[in-house]
């Protein structure tokens, strides 16, 4: 059984991209970087969803390359004092809750999320209240107050394990904030799920038609396809999952062509790995003309390279959760990672 909860409207401008670099001012900003990362002792984390320039730096510095909890989990072991998450001011909670001894800061704080954004406490937290036999599950794209509110947090690749899980033991779910992938999980395991009507603007703008045109024109591609996508999208693909799963499905399907229904960030890794392979990027509405987003995150572009060499400037770019609030959100992130540890599954993230 499927039901749907209202949604709620995200009225909140896109953020201007950021300025073009010409060559040398790249070299300039990045040399700069790579100066301040060694006097501070810190160490730079990258989401695939990033810009290519940000993603090679990482790699270069010691740093890491990866979904969001892979980004957590990395700094949480990383010996450096400061940890500067390039990524979307989730991901920089996330990882100030699992290393709240270290300092958390990020190219800018504006660098949200619309799955976040749709997702409000107050609003999340009522709907929860009005339903107290349900369990609630969330997706990592969350802040960390709705975390804090939920019983369980999940990543893409993970969820549909966890929520068969508590199938099994006829849970009833609450379950926030993407309903693309809510009704992907729900398909999967046929939960009893609430499911809020959040959607990550990327993904929420494949659209079928553009998609069959674009396989027309490639008959021998797989499709590779984000569950964030819409269900229509979905039904076309070859492979469905994660960030990371999408990656590793790119490398080891037959195919060498693929068509691909993600943030287009994720093309600098995902070529690193399947090098001989032709990728394709998904179309989108409007095609190019007149999309929101055009297949990248605006948010995850904020993070540029001469935001990033200016850092350690100001006092706005670090990153602060409620020491309760962080002891209750860390309840639901380790019970994830417990799980994928009995069940020998490897955790994975979105966005």
């Amino acid at each position: 059984m499927s039901n749907v909860v209202t949604s709620v409207e995200i009225d909140v401008p896109f953020p201007k991209p950021p300025v073009n670099l010409s060559p040398e001012q790249k070299e300039n900003h990045t040399a700069k970087i790579k100066d301040l990362l060694v006097k501070h002792n810190a160490v730079l984390i990258a989401h695939y969803y990033t810009d290519p320039d940000i993603q090679a730096l990482a790699e270069e510095t010691g740093g890491f390359v990866g979904d969001s909890l892979e980004m957590a989990k990395f700094g949480a072991r990383h010996e450096a004092d400061t940890l500067i998450i390039a990524g979307v001011k989730f991901m920089g909670e996330t990882a100030k809750i699992l290393s709240p001894e270290k300092r958390i800061l990020m190219p800018t704080l504006e660098a949200t999320c619309s799955l976040d954004l749709g997702c409000p406490i107050e609003e999340f937290s009522n709907f929860c209240d009005q339903h107290p036999d349900r369990e609630v599950v969330v997706y990592a794209n969350t802040s960390a107050a709705v975390k804090a509110r939920a019983d369980w947090v999940v990543t893409s690749s993970i969820a549909v394990d966890v929520l068969e899980h508590l199938a099994e033991q006829d849970k009833k779910i609450i379950w926030g904030p993407d309903k693309h992938l809510g009704r992907y999980i729900q398909q999967q395991t046929g939960a009893d799920m609430l499911l809020w009507q959040g959607a990550c603007i990327v993904h929420d703008e494949f659209k079928t038609n553009a998609l069959e045109q674009t396989m027309a024109l490639h008959p021998d591609a797989a499709v590779l396809v984000h569950p964030e996508s819409p269900q229509s999208v979905v039904d076309l693909a070859d492979f469905v999952g994660s960030t990371s799963q999408l990656i590793k499905a790119a490398n080891e399907l037959p195919h060498k062509k693929m068509i691909v229904a993600t943030d287009k960030g994720i093309f600098y890794k995902m070529q690193q790995k399947a090098p001989n392979k032709e990728l394709i990027i998904a179309p989108t509405a409007g095609e190019g003309a007149t999309c929101r987003s055009c297949a990248h995150c605006p948010w995850m572009k904020m993070n540029a390279l001469h935001v990033l060499s200016e850092v350690f400037e100001g006092n706005d770019k670090e990153i602060f959760v409620d020491e309760d609030l962080a002891k209750k959100a860390l309840i639901p992130l380790e019970k994830m990672v417990n799980f994928a540890n009995t069940i020998q599954s490897e955790v994975k993230s979105n966005i």
